[in-house]
């Protein structure tokens, strides 16, 4: 089974992010894989143990991205690409998809899976827009996975209930927390990530022109959200609190 996953560098949002001119400043910030990405590489070593065949993680950024790339590895992917966008002054989802499709389009792919957000943008395009150009079947927000020759049989996460679907091979699906608990790389598995194979493609590989992926949206600002105010604690009796619950409500809140 040829089975793909698509990741994304991501800083970690457990530690602290500074900003400054609209841009998250990178010294000093940590950075992962995308924490949604990670359940779509445990899936793929899952399918991959339940079906055999190879794993191969995708990622779109920077040389910087080659350490995710190899904690994949560790994890138990077989290879790596890394389409290198550096030269491009800007870029966005639907640059990601667009260099994507390129490496895509002349594989023998029979599932691709990917995270269903990413922390940073949280947009959720590049899954469905890669699947789209593709022309193949996509499923967002799976939290279930199987396959039986050439079906897969898939449970997906609809705003608090579950959907369950069946879906023809190839297919290109998005993974939401709930679908798998993802491994840590182990101590051997760190040490063969350093001998397996990380492709490095640029736009020259693919053949590609900038103007072919150029970003179709502009980022106007980016800003940390605004602290949280302390809370008020209402003293005296419930009769008494009721009441200036009311007129905080009316005078402050403005909801009444």
């Amino acid at each position: 089974m040829n089975i793909f996953v698509v990741l994304k560098r991501t800083f970690d949002t457990e530690e602290a992010i500074t900003i400054q001119n609209g841009k998250v400043q990178e010294e000093g910030a940590e950075f992962i894989i995308n924490p949604y990405d990670e359940y779509a590489v445990e899936e793929a070593l899952v399918l991959k143990e339940a079906h055999g065949g190879e794993v191969t993680v995708v990622t779109v950024g920077e040389e910087e991205a080659e350490k995710q790339l190899r904690t994949a590895l560790a994890m138990g992917a077989d290879k790596a690409v890394l389409i290198d966008r550096e030269e491009l002054e800007e870029s966005d989802p639907a640059t990601t998809a667009a260099l994507l499709y390129t490496y895509f389009k002349d594989k023998e792919v029979d599932i691709i899976l990917a995270g269903n957000v990413a922390v940073d943008g949280g947009s959720g395009q590049v899954g469905p827009r890669l699947a789209e150009l593709l022309g193949i079947a996509q499923v967002t927000t799976i939290t279930g996975l199987s396959i039986e020759g050439q079906t897969a049989h898939i449970v997906r996460d609809v705003e608090g209930d579950e959907e369950k679907l069946e879906v023809k091979l190839p297919l290109l699906v998005t993974a939401q927390q709930g679908l798998n608990d993802p491994r840590y790389p182990s101590l051997p598995g760190i040490m063969k990530a350093k001998k397996k194979p990380l492709e490095v493609l640029d736009l020259d590989d693919l053949d590609v022109e900038e103007e072919d992926v150029a970003a179709k949206t502009t980022v106007v600002d980016v800003y940390l959200p605004p602290e949280k105010q302390a809370g008020k604690k209402l003293e005296g009796e419930p009769s008494q609190q009721v009441k200036e619950l009311v007129s905080l409500l009316k005078t402050e809140a403005k909801v009444l």
